[in-house]
C-alpha cells in the first residue's frame, strides 16, 4: 500500500484541528437543470453518485498517523469508502434564493470532517429559485486547498454539453497521487500557496541573507511615516471586531459582477481589477462596521495573496507571495479611498519586486512566520493582528463547462476562519463573472449577508466618483418605468389605492 507524508504545513492543519476552527476549505457550485431534465433528475443524480465506486486520488485518501520518530502522518489510499456518508441530498424550501442557500452552507461549512475517513463531503442541494441546484463540496486543507480544490472539480467537467452527458463524478476523475507534490503545476495567488512557497525557502541559502535585510529595513524606516503608502505588519493594522475569538458556527454569503463592468471601472479610475476588488470590500466594510458602532479610527488592512516576478527572473514564471496594503476604510470618499488603495498597493508590489527570486522566497517566510505561529500555538485573536482580513482575487475558467446536461453558472470559494481572522472574502473569475464568497463567523459577524450587500453599494460609487456617464445612464433606464407607473396610478388612483396593502402596525426587522 503507498503512502504519501505530509509536507510540514499539511501537517500543521490537522494538529490545529479544532470544533471552533476546522481546517476544511469548500466549494458553492451553483447549476441550471438542463431544459429536458426530468422531475427525478436530482434523485437520479444522487442514486448513480452513490453506486458510483470508482475513485481516484485525492478523493481515496485518508490519514494514517505514525507512531515512530516522524509524528507527521501519512496519506494511505482507500477504497472502501462509505458513500452514504461522503455524499448527501439537502433541499431548500422552494423557491430557494441566494440568503436560503448561504443559510444552509454556512451550517454545512460549520461541521467539522471526519479526519478518520477521507476527509470530504459533497452535498447536492436542490429547491433554487429560475430552475437551478447546486453542489456544496467541502475538502479538508491538508488535502488540497480550496482552488486547488476548485481547479480540480472544473477539470471534472465538460465545455461541451452533449460530451458532459456521460462524466463520472467528481471523486472518479482526480489527479495523479504526485500531483500536488510536484512543482510543474502554478502555484495561484493564494494564502495557502504562498505558505507553501515560505515553507520551501527554508531551504534557502545565505546569500540572500543582504536583500533580505535590505527589504526588512525598508520596512522598519516606514514606522510612523506614512507618506508613501506602504503598510507595516502589525504596526498599520488595528484591533477589531473582525481579528478576536472566533466560534464554531460559520455564516456564509455571496455576490456577483460582471468582469466587463470592473474592468471598466478598473481603466477609468487608472487602477488594476484587483485594486477594484479591494476598493469595493474596503467600502463595504467601513459601511458594515460604521453601522455596528465598531470602525476602528485607524484604517483595516487586507492581507493579499499575490503572484509577481521577482528581479532576477528572465521569464521561467512568476513567484507566489503576499502583500499587506490598506483598505481606505479610515477614508469617507469612495475616490480617494481607490487612490489609497492603489498606492498602497503598488508601493507593497515594488517592494517585493525589488527582490531577487531566492531573497523574495525567505521574505515570505519570515513575513508569514507569525501567522504560522498564530495556527500552531492558538494565540490569534490574543493578539495584535499582522493584518486585519484575507482578501483573495483568483482567475477561474473562462469558458462555460457542463456536467451531465447541467450549465455550470457560477462558483463561490469558501475559505477557513481562524482565531484572529473572522472574516475570509475570496472571489473567483468565471466566465465574464466575479464571483465573490464571504465566510465569516457567526457569532462575530452577524448579518454577514449585509457585507455582500454593501460590496455591490460601493461598487456603484466608485461608479459614480469615476464613471459618471454610465451611473446617469443607468438612472436615466430606470426613470421611463416610474414615469409610466406614475402615469397609471395617477390615471387610475382608485385601483391602485385598492392593490395597496395596509400598513401592518410593525415595521418589518431588518434581516
Amino acid at each position: 500500500m503507498s503512502t504519501i507524508r505530509l509536507n510540514p504545513l499539511d501537517t500543521a492543519w490537522i494538529f490545529t484541528e479544532s470544533r471552533a476552527t476546522p481546517n476544511h476549505v469548500g466549494g458553492l457550485l451553483q447549476f441550471r437543470l438542463p431544459e429536458d431534465a426530468p422531475r427525478d433528475f436530482m434523485r437520479q443524480m444522487m442514486a448513480e453518485f452513490r453506486n458510483h465506486r470508482s475513485f481516484a486520488p485525492p478523493w481515496n485518501r485518508r490519514l494514517k498517523y505514525a507512531f515512530n520518530k516522524n509524528p507527521a502522518p501519512v496519506w494511505i489510499e482507500d477504497d472502501d469508502i462509505d458513500l452514504e456518508y461522503h455524499v448527501r441530498h439537502a433541499a431548500l424550501p422552494w423557491p430557494g434564493g441566494e440568503r436560503e442557500l448561504g443559510e444552509l452552507v454556512g451550517r454545512l461549512q460549520s461541521t467539522p470532517l471526519d479526519l478518520m475517513r477521507p476527509p470530504w463531503e459533497c452535498t447536492l442541494i436542490e429547491g433554487l429559485e429560475g430552475n437551478r441546484f447546486a453542489m456544496f463540496i467541502k475538502m479538508h486543507h491538508s488535502l488540497i486547498d480550496g482552488i486547488s480544490g476548485m481547479k480540480l472539480l472544473q477539470r471534472s467537467m465538460s465545455t461541451d454539453r452533449k460530451r458532459s452527458l456521460d462524466l463520472p463524478p467528481f471523486w472518479a476523475s482526480g489527479s495523479p497521487p504526485a500531483a500536488r507534490a510536484g512543482r510543474e503545476q502554478a502555484l495561484m495567488p493564494t494564502m495557502a500557496h504562498a505558505a507553501e512557497a515560505a515553507v520551501e525557502a527554508l531551504s534557502g541559502q545565505a546569500r540572500s541573507l543582504p536583500q533580505l535585510a535590505m527589504a526588512f529595513g525598508k520596512i522598519l524606516k516606514r514606522v510612523g511615516d506614512p507618506g508613501d503608502g506602504m503598510v507595516v505588519p502589525f504596526v498599520d493594522s488595528p484591533l477589531s471586531v473582525l481579528n478576536g475569538r472566533v466560534r464554531e458556527k460559520r455564516r456564509f454569503a455571496t455576490q456577483q459582477f460582471t468582469m466587463e463592468r470592473l474592468r471598466t471601472l478598473a481603466t477609468a479610475a487608472g487602477g488594476t481589477l484587483n485594486d477594484v476588488v479591494l476598493a469595493i470590500c474596503g467600502g463595504a466594510l467601513r459601511r458594515f462596521l460604521l453601522e455596528r458602532d465598531e470602525l476602528p479610527e485607524q484604517s483595516l488592512t487586507a492581507g493579499i495573496p499575490v503572484s509577481v516576478r521577482p528581479a532576477d527572473d528572465e521569464g521561467t514564471g512568476n513567484a507566489i507571495t503576499f502583500i499587506i496594503s490598506t483598505l481606505g476604510t479610515d477614508i469617507t470618499g469612495a475616490a480617494e479611498r481607490f487612490q489609497a488603495i492603489r498606492r498602497s498597493v503598488r508601493h507593497a508590489k515594488e517592494h517585493v519586486q525589488s527582490l531577487p527570486r531566492q531573497a523574495m522566497g525567505q521574505y515570505t517566510v519570515l513575513l508569514m512566520a507569525p501567522t504560522i505561529i498564530t495556527l500552531l500555538t492558538g494565540v490569534g485573536g490574543h493578539t495584535r493582528p499582522m493584518f486585519n482580513i484575507t482578501i483573495s482575487n483568483v482567475p477561474g475558467p473562462d469558458k462555460p463547462l457542463y456536467f451531465r446536461g447541467a450549465e455550470l453558472l457560477a462558483t463561490y470559494p469558501a475559505s477557513i476562519v481562524t482565531h484572529g481572522q473572522a472574516v475570509n472574502i475570496t472571489c473567483q473569475s468565471y466566465t465574464g463573472k466575479m464571483n465573490f464568497g464571504y465566510t465569516g463567523c457567526h457569532t462575530s459577524v452577524p448579518r454577514l449577508q449585509r457585507l455582500a450587500v454593501y460590496t455591490a453599494d460601493a461598487l456603484a460609487e466608485l461608479e459614480a466618483a469615476f464613471l459618471p456617464q454610465a451611473a446617469a445612464k443607468a438612472v436615466a433606464r430606470s426613470a421611463p418605468a416610474s414615469r409610466k407607473a406614475a402615469a397609471k396610478a395617477k390615471a387610475n388612483p382608485a385601483k391602485v389605492a385598492a392593490r395597496r396593502p395596509k400598513a401592518a402596525g410593525k415595521t418589518a426587522k431588518a434581516a
